[in-house]
């Protein structure tokens, strides 16, 4: 028998409930929550919910984006972050999670997906001292 990926299981709930509501939607929602525990996914049930978010995300234009900084940001500098990030990923809406390090030197570190923009005094100094040591 073969396995089920989660991405492939996110897909299909995703697929299917599409246009769905009411009675309809509750139904398929039973039997989908069924189909997880009999496949023993309950488990994953936060990877599964991750990659539904993923694709609903992908489908409405939604980039999600942690900001690691020392202090609170201030409201113009959140917004020029969104708009940064809207036009290099080409996204309508920007959903941003703000963190506070004490321990950082200043500077922001920006994290969407897989990719690091990390602006920090701490990453420069790394970079620094890594061109320092090479040349």
């Amino acid at each position: 028998m073969a396995t089920v990926s989660i991405k492939n299981l996110a897909t299909a709930i995703y697929e299917s409930s599409c246009g769905k509501e009411g009675k309809e939607l509750d139904v398929l929602m039973t039997d989908c929550a069924k189909l997880i525990a009999d496949k023993h996914l309950l488990g994953k049930s936060e990877q599964l919910l991750s990659a539904l978010e993923k694709i609903i995300d992908k489908e409405y234009g939604v980039t999600r984006a942690t900001i690691t900084s020392k202090i609170k940001l201030s409201t113009k500098i959140k917004e020029e972050v969104e708009e940064f990030i809207k036009k290099r990923y080409k996204t309508k809406e920007v959903i941003l999670e703000l963190k506070e390090d004490p321990n950082a030197l200043g500077g922001i570190k920006i994290e969407i997906g897989d990719e690091v923009i990390d602006t920090t005094l701490r990453a420069r100094l790394n970079q620094l001292q890594n061109y320092l040591i090479t040349n």
